[in-house]
């Protein structure tokens, strides 16, 4: 990145960088040009009031909103632009449609109460509204101190429900006034795919976690599960951890793409010989 463009960011590699101000919009100019071209924060009017995702009325910043039921509401043309879907004549190549993601997010076990709802109406709407499935795993162990919320949906969807439990968990009071909502998200990616995210002698995964601010974590020595995927750790406030996810799917998808033209290539290589 270009000199200033990420300046709040601490360079220490696995050190997480503590924005006093939550989303403060401030920042925002600096850091959008680099890691999510395209997005407007300011305009989706969450950001409004620090970290809260659901704030008391629209507001001024709010008034992108398309209704007062959700500030999300009117944000469709930027998270397609963050998520792929540029717009018309933008990038002459054609986009698919966004895939299925699944993220695991995990909560503080006290706060699995207000993420559910009294008789669950507020995991429900909130699935509703993001457009996506959004199941709690049940505790790995009495002793547990978090739980695993498993969140299946295109990046847009993920977008919307993770913002809102980070908001959530911020109203709520689960973390002090002063401190960031900082969350662990795990995604899965390709077995094959594992050694580009971590990068020559962990380059590449250093360069994340100082662009984005989050921590990337790549478990060394992992199995591979039924599908031939690994996890990828990220721990970091809503911002930072989102554009770890993009980032690292980006990485995931240039990988794929030389995977299939090299499988394309190689008959052709074959008969040559």
């Amino acid at each position: 990145p270009s000199p200033g463009c990420v300046h709040t960011v601490v360079r220490t590699p696995r050190t997480l960088l503590h924005l006093s101000h939550g989303f403060s919009t401030s920042l925002l100019p600096q850091q959008q040009a680099n890691l999510i071209p395209g997005l407007n924060l300011s305009a989706l009017g969450i950001f409004s009031t620090g970290m809260s995702m659901l704030p008391p009325t629209p507001g001024p910043r709010g008034a992108v909103a398309a209704t007062p039921y959700h500030p999300f509401a009117g944000s469709s043309a930027y998270l397609s632009g963050l998520y792929g879907a540029p717009p018309a004549g933008a990038f002459p190549h054609h986009h698919p449609p966004p895939e299925q993601e699944v993220v695991n997010l995990f909560i503080p076990m006290q706060a699995v109460g207000a993420i559910i709802g009294k008789k669950g109406q507020h995991i429900k709407q909130l699935a509703r509204f993001a457009g996506a499935s959004i199941k709690i795993a049940p505790a790995e162990g009495p002793d547990a101190s978090e739980r695993m919320v498993i969140i299946t949906g295109p990046p847009e969807a993920q977008f919307k429900a993770q913002g809102r439990i980070f908001g959530k968990l911020k109203e709520e009071n689960f973390f002090n006034p002063k401190e960031e909502v900082k969350l662990e998200a795990h995604i899965k990616v390709p077995s094959f795919a594992a050694g580009r995210v971590i990068g020559k002698g962990g380059k590449t995964v250093n360069e994340l976690q100082n662009l984005t601010s989050a921590e990337v974590i790549v478990p060394r020595d992992q199995t591979p599960d039924e599908n031939e995927e690994v996890i990828v750790k990220i721990i970091g406030h809503f911002f930072a951890s989102q554009t770890a996810q993009r980032k690292i799917r980006e990485i995931v998808q240039q990988v794929k793409q030389q995977e299939q033209k090299h499988a394309q290539g190689a008959p052709a290589s074959q008969h040559s010989k």
